[in-house]
């Protein structure tokens, strides 16, 4: 029951913002996720940290993409210290925590699953109230892009430190 509620808020998610990725298949991660234009501060961190040709690479990936409203959540300072030369290994550490490697479609999520990051560390997830990453809502998924999927979620998910 919680599954097939997902499948559909999912399906009717993706309907309503498809013109907002309509080209997205054709578009990398990175091109899909400059295109949408919400997605502003995590293109800027992810170039910061030297991750473009990464995530322009064939992969397949998996992106749990924080909003540029879910970067401004976080408390003041955060973002402008992260985005600092001397802590480019903690940026990429943030970052790398929102991928997986593998093309991860809604369909494939299933209550309590955990998933390693590229970072190394474990997300999990659950469907209960709605699909979420570590706490973080899932709010549009399965947008497809030429070497993965990216799903949008409302709050930057941290690595264990």
């Amino acid at each position: 029951m919680i599954r097939r509620t997902f499948l559909a808020v999912a399906a009717a998610t993706a309907l309503f913002s498809a013109p907002v990725f309509a080209e997205a298949h054709s578009k990398d991660i990175v091109d899909t996720a400059v295109g949408a234009g919400n997605f502003t501060t995590l293109v800027a961190a992810v170039e910061a940290a030297g991750l473009v040709e990464t995530l322009k690479g064939p992969g397949p990936f998996t992106v749990f993409a924080p909003t540029d409203a879910a970067f401004a959540a976080l408390p003041a300072g955060t973002v402008e210290d992260l985005l600092k030369p001397e802590n480019k290994d903690k940026l990429i550490a943030v970052l790398t925590y929102h991928v997986l490697p593998g093309k991860v479609m809604s369909t494939d999520l299933s209550e309590g699953l955990t998933a390693a990051t590229v970072q190394g560390s474990n997300v999990t997830i659950t469907l209960e109230g709605g699909a979420k990453v570590n706490g973080a809502t899932i709010s549009t998924a399965d947008i497809e892009a030429s070497n993965g999927v990216i799903h949008v979620i409302d709050q930057v998910i941290l690595p264990p430190m």
